[in-house]
């Protein structure tokens, strides 16, 4: 079946085919099939909570009329992208609309009708199926690519920020195994850089970047990771943990709410932790006892050296767990 939808209809079918293989997209397309399935007209009032229990669909539409200020609509169509793109077994995209979707940070794509209004509001979907809320991954970048992200949407970013963010990542030639001197009082871990250990100029400057335009970093990090993306997310709905008897529950929020909130909730802070990897040896374990390295986070959103074997250098930024309870 060819990948570009005529219709919402014909774009489920397309999904129909492909769930039992696609089972990580399961909910998303779960979730556009039964938007499509409810009766409207729907009207915005009352608004949803932030959490969210039960069947989500209802509430997801009167979120997404709240971002677009309507007081209702009299037709919805919804269309899971992410598992659309995946779809054609490597061609990776899809057409919405005449628009060329190749990589999207929106999961699940609204068509809200008012009249003769048409408005498109995109969904990102998290979810958690474990009985406790754990991290959320958000994005994943290059020390390079996330600079330069940064550097296109807010504000110029020096060579020392740049080299400072490599170390973190463990980029090949800013490794303390790339420098001679640095190795010889190194014992273990010569694979990175800690955040403290970061040349100073540059992590200086980096964190005054994540002091001053926090707002800007998240709702980057929220909406525009991928470059000329055609839908954007507008809201945020998150299954917070497996619940195995009992109602669903979710946490529901636009993306200006939890901006908001999550600024509210923390500015930018560093929390030491103890590096207690499994993989080290019994003598490096040794070796570390005691020593704690500085965790950089901003609100609800914490970074580190991803560090597995396939992406050991990438950049990792996740939602702290439980933050829909926090904020």
């Amino acid at each position: 079946m060819a990948l570009t939808p005529n219709d919402t209809k014909h774009a489920l079918q397309i999904q129909a085919g492909i769930i039992g293989r696609k089972t990580g997209h399961k909910f998303e397309v779960t979730l556009a099939t039964n938007i499509n399935k409810v009766k409207c007209p729907i009207n915005q009032k009352p608004l949803p909570n932030k959490l969210i229990y039960g069947n989500p669909e209802i509430n997801v539409i009167k979120k997404a009329l709240s971002v677009l200020g309507w007081s209702q609509c009299d037709k919805v169509e919804a269309i899971a992208l992410g598992t659309l793109a995946t779809a054609d077994g490597g061609k990776q995209w899809l057409q919405v609309r005449g628009v060329v979707v190749k990589a999207c940070k929106s999961d699940v794509l609204l068509s809200l009708y008012n009249g003769k209004q048409l408005k498109t509001v995109g969904i990102t979907v998290k979810q958690c199926n474990k009985e406790n809320p754990t991290n959320a991954q958000l994005y994943c970048s290059t020390a390079t690519a996330f600079c330069d992200l940064i550097e296109s949407n807010i504000v110029k970013i020096s060579n020392d920020a740049r080299v400072a963010m490599k170390q973190f990542c463990g980029d090949p030639g800013y490794r303390p195994i790339d420098d001679k001197i640095v190795m010889k009082n190194r014992l273990i871990d010569t694979s990175r850089f800690f955040w403290e250990e970061i040349n100073t100029k540059g992590r200086k400057e980096l964190e005054k970047i994540f002091e001053t335009y926090q707002n800007e970093i998240t709702r980057l990090l929220l909406q525009k990771a991928y470059p000329n993306d055609p839908f954007i997310p507008d809201i945020l709905i998150h299954k917070t943990k497996k619940i195995t008897s009992g109602p669903q529950e979710f946490a529901l929020f636009s993306i200006d709410e939890i901006v908001k909130l999550s600024k509210k909730y923390s500015g930018f802070t560093k929390k030491l932790y103890a590096d207690r990897k499994k993989s080290r040896s019994v003598e490096d374990r040794k070796l570390t006892k005691g020593i704690f390295h500085e965790a950089p986070r901003f609100g609800i959103i914490q970074f580190q050296r991803l560090g597995n074997k396939q992406n050991a250098t990438q950049l990792q930024f996740n939602l702290e767990a439980g933050y829909f309870y926090n904020i």
